[in-house]
């Protein structure tokens, strides 16, 4: 039997910070303590100095695989994921083949039962033709519906207009819309192509994937899920006018039940236009990165709880793919490794407080999706906890990252925390450094009835 004792940790867990101990057996957590006794049984883990935190819980990633391997693999991905305090992940059907029948999404657990080592989900993707495999689903096999109600990456757009109803009317669990309206795009597209030809400086795409574009989308799939009494979760928010279609939960229980929610991802809350200075197509993704304020709107949306959840929408492609033009550069930015850390920069900058962060990448994710028995550090509940440690500088250099893609828009960057240990289902999986365990993760259960 594996056993781990946490001495001397800062607990930040349900709105709380507090010194405790705590036991670990049998993949789960067995007691939280002010003190408990050593027996030489069990590993032991001095914890002086440092916050012990539930794994991040990311529902918005793309691993790659199967199909597109040489971006990323469910191996790969997952062990970054680790380093950066992720848990479980739940990744997007946009692979090859596309996550659209009820055979694919089961190929793709039995593939990440051989390969993940963080614990998973999948998404089943929604087209224009494939609602009657939608509608074979059971509640609990998957994390949700995707539909891709504007155009990116992986050519799965869903804008028949009855197709979209039915999906509604008949998902029988959660809905996860990326919103864009294609068509307001295509024409920002066309007039700066003519403006300034295929090479389109990086920080106009701010403006192309524009703030209008993406309420108008937004508020249609909220006009839906109102239309249909659906469960609707849009992914991520990146514009203060999306904001006022959304209203705080009363309590993170609500999350269950909530009929609309919204999210935001790590990148949107760093970055803004200013940094495609810098940065360039390393930073385009979709919906994109925009203005300041912006970026202070989302950051105030978290403190509030109009944005429910913080995931990271993680899509790494090669270097080779992001040193092309505009239209030819692919959307998406690698994130897994450092969304926490840069999370944790927010929390020394006096704009998120721990407790916050913890709600927003832990306890909210579990109560949205209703998974089982993960997302908070509780007794009985599976061991997904990271220790940070606050007070440690973390440089990422090209020699630190575990993305297959080899690169980061933080390369250089100096995070003023960093990871210090990965727990997984009660697991050392990462410490110091280094991943310390290939054993794989579980896939996530759910409790939907």
């Amino acid at each position: 039997m594996n056993r781990l004792l946490i001495k001397n940790a800062t607990l930040v867990n349900e709105d709380r910070q507090f010194q405790a101990d705590v036991l670990v057996s049998n993949q789960r957590i067995e007691k939280i303590a002010p003190e408990i006794k050593h027996d030489g049984q069990a590993t032991l883990i001095d914890a002086s100095g440092l916050y012990l935190l539930p794994g991040m819980i990311d529902d918005q990633v793309h691993f790659r695989e199967p199909g597109l391997t040489h971006k990323g693999t469910l191996a790969s991905e997952s062990r970054a994921a680790i380093a950066g305090g992720t848990t479980s992940f739940m990744e997007m059907p946009n692979t090859n083949p596309q996550t659209i029948t009820i055979e694919a999404l089961e190929a793709k657990y039995e593939l990440a039962s051989q390969k993940a080592i963080a614990n998973y989900s999948f998404y089943f993707g929604a087209t224009n033709d494939n609602l009657e495999q939608i509608k074979r689903l059971e509640a609990n096999q998957t994390c949700g519906i995707k539909v891709f109600m504007g155009a990116s990456t992986g050519n799965m757009l869903v804008d028949n207009e009855d197709t979209l109803a039915g999906i509604f009317r008949e998902a029988p669990m959660l809905i996860a819309t990326h919103c864009e309206n294609t068509p307001m795009i295509k024409v920002l597209e066309d007039e700066a192509r003519a403006r300034f030809g295929e090479d389109v400086p990086a920080r106009e795409h701010a403006l192309i994937r524009s703030a209008d574009a993406c309420y108008a989308s937004s508020s249609l799939a909220v006009e839906l899920a109102k239309k249909y009494n659906a469960k609707l979760h849009v992914l991520h928010i990146t514009t203060e006018k999306e904001l006022s279609l959304f209203t705080p939960s009363a309590s993170l229980s609500e999350l269950a039940t909530k009929n609309i929610s919204a999210e935001v991802c790590a990148h949107h809350l760093f970055f803004n236009q200013n940094d495609y200075d810098k940065l360039g197509h390393l930073i385009k993704c979709n919906p994109s990165v925009k203005l300041p304020s912006d970026q202070k709107a989302l950051q105030a949306a978290v403190n509030s709880g109009v944005i429910d959840i913080i995931a990271t929408d993680h899509a790494p492609h090669t270097w080779e793919e992001k040193q092309n033009t505009y239209f030819k550069a692919p959307s998406g930015l690698p994130l897994c490794q450092h969304a926490l850390v840069s999370l944790l920069e927010h929390y020394h900058n006096g704009i998120f407080s721990l407790e916050t962060i913890v709600k927003r990448t832990s306890h909210a994710v579990a109560e949205r999706y209703q998974i089982k028995e993960r997302g908070y550090l509780r007794e009985g509940y599976f061991a997904d906890m990271v220790l940070v440690d606050l007070n440690s500088p973390y440089l990422v250099t090209p020699e630190n990252i575990l993305y297959l893609c080899g690169w980061s828009p933080f390369n250089g960057y100096q995070f003023k925390s960093r990871i210090h240990t990965t727990i997984v289902n009660g697991h050392v999986a990462y410490q110091n450094g280094q991943i310390t365990s290939d054993e794989k993760g579980q896939r996530l259960a759910f409790s939907r009835g």
